[in-house]
């Protein structure tokens, strides 16, 4: 699932930030609406890291650790 903020101009719903989705992708749209006064919703970090963990395999068991390695090809760091 994702959040964003959008908009509605009286015909389509206008989302606020450019959303990274397939074209003509189907979708299920959940609205919730926010009073002019609130300020835009932001997941925290924790929350999106909740609903994006993963189990998987392939995930080396040290990504935390040395994720420079994985990301941009580091050498190890030494524990």
């Amino acid at each position: 699932m994702i959040a964003f903020n959008a908009h509605y101009d009286g015909r389509v719903i206008i989302p606020d930030e450019p959303i990274d989705l397939p074209r003509n992708q189907a979708l299920v749209v959940q609205i919730e609406t926010r009073g002019a006064d609130q300020p835009p919703a932001r997941e925290s970090a924790l929350a999106w890291l909740a609903a994006n963990a993963s189990e998987s395999p392939d995930i080396p068991s040290d990504l935390s650790h040395q994720h420079d390695h994985y990301l941009y090809g580091a050498p190890k760091r030494v524990a």
